[in-house]
């Protein structure tokens, strides 16, 4: 893709279990929300991981390319991915802005507003067992957002939340995408959160992407058999709450 922000080939071991990530393929466009869903130990944590270079914590080791912007995150050193993390892929740090007091201050109620929490003091103040579920959330969001990244990695943000604000959160997700150009990387088990707001979706089975087209696509004509299958298993309205809901 010419407007391509990451491109990435990866094998991925982990020791005692080769194979986790075996020869993947990706690329993700500029201001893209590319969602990625497959069943649990697929290997997509396992992806999120190796695009911030940190499969070291879980004793993994990647063979293959990382390319963000241009650069070969494969080639670069520790210290030179502490610099990048946070600033141009989002994830938090303990240090997340240079600037005076008032500069980082108001870049803080910036985004706070962005993630829809209050930019008061009284709401700096509160402890995190004062915040909501869905509070503790944007706060989180927010963390990840307050450089304005590249790349927003998004790794099952939803699976603990309820359904009202299951949805809330993918909203967010969406506003950003189109207030920023912020691409995403939305990853989940959840097929339908993916399909809300994902221009792309890519299917991950066992290591491997079996498939990765637009959602629409994916959803109308699916030409994987693992990807029928996901879409088979997708819950159905059950008919007499849809009679009961056109009355």
């Amino acid at each position: 893709m010419s407007d391509s922000l990451l491109s990435l080939r990866l094998s991925v071991d982990y020791p005692g279990k080769r194979g986790v990530l075996r020869d993947l393929s990706l690329e993700i466009s500029q201001a893209e929300v590319l969602g990625l869903v497959g069943q649990s130990g697929c290997g997509k944590s396992t992806l999120a991981l190796a695009i911030l270079k940190l499969l070291y914590l879980r004793g993994g080791a990647a063979e293959g390319s990382i390319h963000l912007n241009g650069r070969d995150l494969m080639t670069l050193k520790e210290r030179d991915m502490r610099a990048l993390r946070g600033r141009e892929i989002g994830l938090v740090r303990r240090h997340h802005r240079q600037g005076s007091r008032q500069e980082c201050r108001k870049a803080l109620m910036e985004t706070l507003e962005n993630v829809s929490l209050p930019a008061e003091e009284g709401f700096l103040k509160r402890y995190p067992s004062q915040l909501s579920v869905g509070q503790a959330q944007r706060v989180l969001i927010a963390m990840a957002v307050l450089h304005r990244p590249l790349l927003l990695i998004a790794d099952e943000p939803t699976s603990a939340l309820d359904l009202i604000t299951q949805a809330e959160i993918l909203q967010l997700f969406a506003a950003l995408n189109r207030k920023f150009g912020m691409s995403i990387l939305y990853i989940s088990h959840d097929l339908l959160s993916v399909a809300t707001i994902s221009h792309r979706v890519a299917v991950m089975h066992q290591g491997e992407i079996v498939e990765c087209r637009s959602t629409a696509e994916i959803f109308r004509e699916p030409a994987h058999a693992y990807t029928r299958d996901l879409i088979r298993a997708l819950p159905v309205v059950p008919r007499f709450a849809a009679a009961a809901g056109s009355k």
